[in-house]
């Protein structure tokens, strides 16, 4: 905090405007490079950059080098068994949602995990099946092959199956989002992801939560519920639960509500007491263990009708070769199912990567769970992403490196290969429950509602509209709503900026939004207008129509009518309707000349006004002959900041050029401030500047603009001000005895031309 002494500061500087700032201070020219020039660097190779690029590419060269075998072998293990017993539950678990076996879900907990520990640049996550994922690859799959009718017309499908047709469907899925994301990673668009806010993840993630409450509930109850895809499929869905609801399985349902309270009270006690557990209480192996012994023990698929895993291959199956007929059917879906798996694993990634401090890349991100999703598709495994459950099991059981991520495949092989065959009489509904309970934390994302729309109407509206659109319309459909509200709200917050008019804070060289503060000062004649975004195409209009607002006219109307004014001024001195005495011009007449409709061409009113053949020069702030009106200007300077403006494209600077001219045409000086200097160099390229528009208008702050202003237009004293306004009351009072409307020019400082004639301002 500072102390009271250092608080006050005081800085002589010269007053600067852009041109006297670069005159007095060199400023450097940098060479700018041009395409040609990046595309020879990027194509240039040499030893160190060989190097970095095996190192990117084969990030477990970095991080090999510094693994302390003593500090944290022993932690990996320790994490890698409790990851890897948890990837084999929810490995089961989410293959339900795809609508495949069970066994399928377990390979995406072991093939990519295998690509992911060599290409991948985190050290925390767990690679494998992500629930969402798993929901919209079913959604694909019970498209393309249906619980009841023809599947799609498929040539590949010939000879085989139901089952196998869908892991067809799943594996070509799965093998062309893994395409997808290893040629956005090649491509280097790993910034895509910056266009998926935390806004629109948290309620598309939220409507993953449902659609997957919803589809588990048919094992809880254990009912035969078929498979919907498209709009409205939840709908559907709940129908055909309800309608069954009757026919709901108790040995089912008693055992996933017994197996959900235990989980969750469980995992509330290691919440609540992680500091002191060496490592949290696996309860979903646990419950897993003792409901496969229970129904083993009582013979729950044959006694009591209760849908269970069943046979579990102790073999690896042969690799097959994706369908491109499948490809075309399905690669629409492809593509969010390759941003949303990349998105949630870049987002957890990040937060480990902060968290433990090293760096991820997110090309090399994408280039990683590409490989890894080709390699898995490959092996008929599940598209695979990080499930946040998981992956905090890794971190907090004091996982390291991805060695962790490696002995937990180990262990989902052993499972595989030796002892599958345990968990052959597993009941269904306690995966569902299983599921159901690791909703918990996307499902409580509804909670951020209130906060966002206190805070953040906007974010709420996109929170709302990407979670109701993803529940009814489906999560593809879903999310590219999700875009659409997101880039809508960019739009509108760049089209309509708040705009605001400055004043100065008494004593001081601040200037803040004079709405917004009670001590506060507008200068007399001067308006200072601040636009907080940048000006384009867009937006120009409303700049120009909140600037008319600001200084509260038209400009542009006021030209006109000034512009026709003197038109008709002239005209009535030729026809010697106006006479100049030598109180000014006196009209020949008492009566009111009515306007005649005006022939000339609207274009010549736009121009600057002509004041030649004039005997004076006109003061438009007083009255004028023959009932001629013109609005009164009540500013005499313009201070536009520029300070947030980071760009201008060619249109915006066309209307600003035009709003400048017309604002210097009604005799308001016009300044802009804190201008970018590429932006006035822009300018500048852009032929901007001409007679009327010049560099000089432009100052490096509001104050020096103000200083400059009060140089030009010295401020009234308050003497001057009386005495104004008497001589104002005098000159009006005997302008309406005299039937005139024309007063004698006032002595005051006005800059002329030699070339101009005697005054008489009226």
């Amino acid at each position: 905090m500072l102390r009271p002494s250092t608080r006050r500061y005081s800085v002589s500087r010269p007053l600067y405007s852009e041109d006297t700032f670069e005159d007095e201070h060199a400023k450097v020219y940098r060479k700018r490079k041009r395409l040609l020039d990046h595309f020879i660097q990027y194509f240039t190779c040499t030893s160190e950059r060989a190097k970095n690029a095996a190192v990117s590419l084969l990030p477990i060269i970095g991080w090999m080098k510094i693994y302390s075998v003593k500090d944290w072998l022993l932690n990996d293990i320790v994490s890698g068994v409790s990851t890897g017993l948890v990837a084999v539950l929810q490995g089961l678990a989410y293959s339900l949602l795809a609508s495949i076996s069970p066994w399928y879900g377990l390979y995406a907990a072991f093939f990519p995990v295998i690509i992911y520990f060599f290409l991948g640049t985190s050290r925390h996550i767990s690679v494998g099946a992500f629930p969402v994922l798993s929901l919209m690859v079913g959604a694909v799959v019970t498209r393309l092959v249906p619980d009841e009718g023809l599947p799609a017309n498929i040539t590949a499908f010939e000879g085989l199956t139901k089952d196998e047709q869908r892991i067809l469907v799943s594996a070509s899925l799965t093998f062309l989002v893994g395409l997808f994301q290893l040629g956005m990673g090649l491509l280097q668009v790993g910034f895509i992801v910056m266009y998926l806010s935390d806004t629109l993840i948290s309620g598309f993630t939220t409507a993953a939560a449902v659609h997957i409450l919803v589809s588990q509930l048919k094992f809880v109850l254990g009912l035969t519920v078929p498979g919907f895809s498209g709009p409205l499929s939840i709908i559907y869905t709940l129908e055909s639960v309800f309608t069954q609801i009757t026919s709901t399985n108790y040995h089912d349902l008693v055992t996933s509500i017994v197996v959900m309270v235990m989980v969750l009270a469980v995992k509330e006690i290691n919440d609540r007491f992680k500091s002191k557990l060496p490592v949290p209480i696996p309860i979903e192996v646990i419950m897993t263990v003792i409901a496969c012994g229970v129904s083993y023990a009582f013979n729950f698929s044959e006694n009591h009708g209760v849908d269970v895993v069943g046979k579990i291959p102790n073999t690896f199956e042969s690799p097959i070769a994706p369908s491109l007929q499948v490809f075309q059917m399905t690669a629409v879906e492809a593509f969010p199912i390759a941003i949303v798996g990349f998105a949630v694993a870049f987002a957890v990634a990040k937060v480990y990567s902060v968290k433990h401090d090293y760096l991820i890349d997110g090309n090399q991100e994408l280039i990683a769970f590409g490989a890894s999703n080709i390699f898995g598709g490959a092996f008929k495994s599940l598209a695979a992403s990080t499930a946040l459950s998981r992956s905090a099991v890794q971190e907090s059981t004091g996982g390291k490196t991805q060695i962790a991520g490696l002995l937990s495949a180990l262990i989902v092989l052993v499972v595989i290969l030796g002892i599958g065959f345990l968990l052959e009489p597993l009941p269904k509904s306690v995966l569902g429950a299983v599921v159901i309970v690791n909703l918990k934390g996307m499902l409580m994302q509804v909670v951020t509602v209130p906060y966002l729309w206190k805070k953040d109407r906007p974010d709420c509206i996109v929170w709302v509209g990407t979670c109701l659109a993803a529940i009814f319309l489906g999560l593809d459909l879903g999310l590219a709503v999700g875009l659409g509200l997101e880039l809508l709200t960019v739009v509108f917050r760049a089209q309509f900026p708040r705009c605001c008019v400055l004043a100065n804070i008494s004593g001081t060289d601040i200037y803040r939004d004079r709405k917004d503060y009670v001590n506060i000062y507008e200068p007399e004649g001067v308006k200072i207008f601040r636009i907080p975004s940048p000006i384009f195409f867009a937006n120009i209009d409303f700049f120009k129509d909140k600037l008319k607002e600001a200084v509260g006219f038209n400009p542009l109307r006021i030209l006109r009518k000034r512009n026709k004014a003197v038109k008709k001024i002239k005209k009535m001195m030729k026809k010697g309707e106006l006479t100049l005495t030598s109180n000014g011009l006196q009209a020949t007449c008492s009566m009111p000349i009515e306007e005649s409709e005006d022939e000339s061409n609207m274009e010549d009113l736009d121009k600057p006004t002509d004041y030649s053949d004039l005997p004076m020069q006109v003061n438009w702030s007083a009255e004028l002959p023959a009932n001629i009106r013109v609005p009164p200007v009540n500013i005499h300077s313009l201070i536009l900041d520029f300070s947030v403006v980071s760009f201008l494209d060619i249109s915006a600077l066309k209307g600003l050029k035009a709003a400048l001219k017309e604002f210097i045409r009604v005799s308001v000086d016009v300044y802009i401030v804190g201008c970018d200097p590429y932006i006035i160099e822009k300018l500048r390229n852009c032929t901007f500047f001409d007679d009327e528009i010049k560099t000089s208008i432009f100052f490096l702050t509001i104050h020096d603009a103000m200083l400059f202003i009060h140089e030009s237009h010295p401020p009234k004293t308050v003497s001057e001000r009386v005495s104004g306004s008497s001589r104002s009351q005098h000159i009006n009072s005997s302008s309406i005895s005299n039937g005139l409307k024309i007063q004698a020019m006032e002595d005051m400082k006005t800059e002329v031309e030699t070339d101009t004639k005697p005054e008489t301002r009226f």
